[in-house]
This record gives C-alpha cells, structure tokens and sequence, in this order.
C-alpha cells in the first residue's frame, strides 16, 4: 500500500510461528519421546539444560508478548538502517530477501537451539487442553478468522486516516512529500513495522493448526509467494491481499497433489500474466467490469 516491495515477510512469519512452538515444545514436558522436562531434540543433542532463550518460554503471556516483541522489534531495526539509508525499490527487495535467506541457514543449525532441520512438532497441548481435539481445531480456526476481520478492519481505518493518506503520497510521489515539510521515514517505519508484527501473530496461529515449524518457512520462496498473493488478489487495496491468498493457495493444493514438480512454473508464470495482463489484479478487474456496466446503464 506504501509502495514498498518486500521479499521477506516470511521470516516474521517464521519468528512468530518459532515463538509459538517454543511454548508448545514446553506444554509437551515429560510426555515426549525421551520422558525428559527438555524438549526431544535437546535430549539427542545431549544438551543438559535449556537455552537461555528459552526462559520465558514456559508462560502463555509471555509468548503472546514476544510473538508481537520478536518480529516487530527486528523490523524496526532493519527498517530504519535501511530505510534511513534511502534504499528502495529493487534494492530493498533484494536486501529484505538476503535477510530471511540468512535467517534460515541460522536456523538450520543445530547449535541455536530450535530444532535444527527438524524444527518443533509432535505437540501435544496447548494452556492445558489437547491441541489435536476437532473442539480446539475448530476454536482455532475461529481466532484466526477473527484476527484476520480484526486487522482487516483496523488496516482499512489506518489507511482512511491522516497517515494512510501521507503513506498513499510517499507510495505515489516520496519525492513531493518532503518538498511538503514531511518525513518519510516515521512512516514506512512505522507501517512497515506492523506488517511485520501482523505477520508474526499470523505465524503464530498457523503453528498449533498444522502441528509443525521449521526453517523451511523462512524459505525466500514463501517470501515471493506472499507478494504473488498481493500481485493476483490487487495492490494498493486491503482485500486484495485476502483474494490473492485464497486463489493462489486452492491452486496450490490442487496442483501439488495433482502436478507437483509444476507448481513452481505455474506459480511463476501466473506472475507474469496478472503483472502484464492484469496490474490491478483480480479487484481492480471487477471494479472496471463494476464501472463498465454502470457507465452502459447510464
């Protein structure tokens, strides 16, 4: 909405989902393969004690906390150096891209202490109740659906305020904006932060619904795929993200089952077609066909 492209989303939503797999890693206690207060992995590494960045990890509150803390605070460090330094474009794409990709070989390794390939799984509760009952399923899917109505509605007031019209202005002209007595950098920081933030709480909801994290998520390719969701569904609009997401992901589950060695060709070239054919996406599709059929009635 801001004009900034970014190919890294997925590690606030990798951040966000290892937040919330660290406590369920914790709610599994003596119930694990090993019969042992630490976490599987831990016992066949042969590690004797937690690592300090376990420590909160055990408190529902304190997840909840750092599933909003964790990615947020990261964004904005990386966002004001790189906004600061006037990087934009491509180049910031690149860089936010470069990030994650680095993010994942870090947690690819055994040493610091989340799960290494493996990741977190095989978890068992969740505040005390079983996570895998259809009756937790269901209220989970639940909380997600409101938490999305909850962002959707609280975005759509955002950028019908004051500082959603300066963000459409630093989006459309950055340059003319400052020549106004405005600074740019309050503002992509700060909507650049919340989308991190909104990212991780995502992550952490996806979690306990499919029972599994690892640094596969943090994968640049998940990255791209979120901004393809964008491109399909419709920039510079706040349901078009949503319309992009449930097109792009029912193709994906049909053609990974059915075609999956062509899943990646197709997801490139549906790219393409909607960048060239259709840069307003599917919403800005039906809007014209919405005003085509209204100028003929008139």
């Amino acid at each position: 909405y801001t004009g900034i492209l970014s190919l890294g989303h997925g590690l606030f939503f990798a951040l966000g989902g290892y937040v919330m797999g660290m406590y369920l890693m914790r709610q599994i206690g003596t119930d694990g393969h090993y019969k042992s207060e630490l976490p599987d992995f831990m016992v066949f590494l042969d590690w004797k004690e937690l690592p300090w960045h376990w420590a909160l990890s055990d408190s529902f509150l304190a997840t909840v906390l750092l599933v909003v803390l964790v990615p947020g605070v990261l964004a904005f460090l990386f966002g004001y150096f790189a906004f600061r330094s006037r990087i934009k474009g491509v180049y910031f794409s690149i860089i936010t891209q470069a990030l994650t990709y680095a993010a994942m070989l870090l947690f690819f390794r055994n040493e610091t202490g989340f799960g290494g390939n493996n990741g977190f799984t095989d978890f068992k509760r969740i505040l005390g109740m079983p996570i895998a009952t259809q009756g937790m399923r269901m209220m989970l899917f639940i909380i997600t659906g409101l938490t999305l109505l909850g962002f959707f509605l609280w975005a759509r007031w955002l950028v019908g305020s004051k500082f959603g019209r300066v963000l459409q202005a630093v989006r459309d002209a950055e340059s003319r904006v400052m020549f106004c007595g405005y600074n740019p950098l309050p503002y992509k920081l700060t909507i650049w932060t919340v989308s991190a933030v909104m990212c991780g709480v995502a992550g952490a909801l996806y979690v306990p619904q499919v029972g599994i994290i690892n640094p596969g998520e943090m994968s640049p390719a998940n990255s791209i795929e979120i901004a393809i969701w964008t491109a399909v569904g419709g920039r510079a609009t706040l349901i078009g993200p949503i319309v992009g997401a449930f097109i792009v992901n029912g193709a994906k589950s049909v053609l990974t089952v059915s075609f999956p060695e062509y899943w990646l060709y197709f997801l490139g070239g549906l790219f393409i077609v909607v960048t060239l054919f259709m840069p307003q996406g599917v919403v800005g599709l039906v809007r014209r066909w919405r005003r085509a059929a209204q100028g003929e009635k008139t």
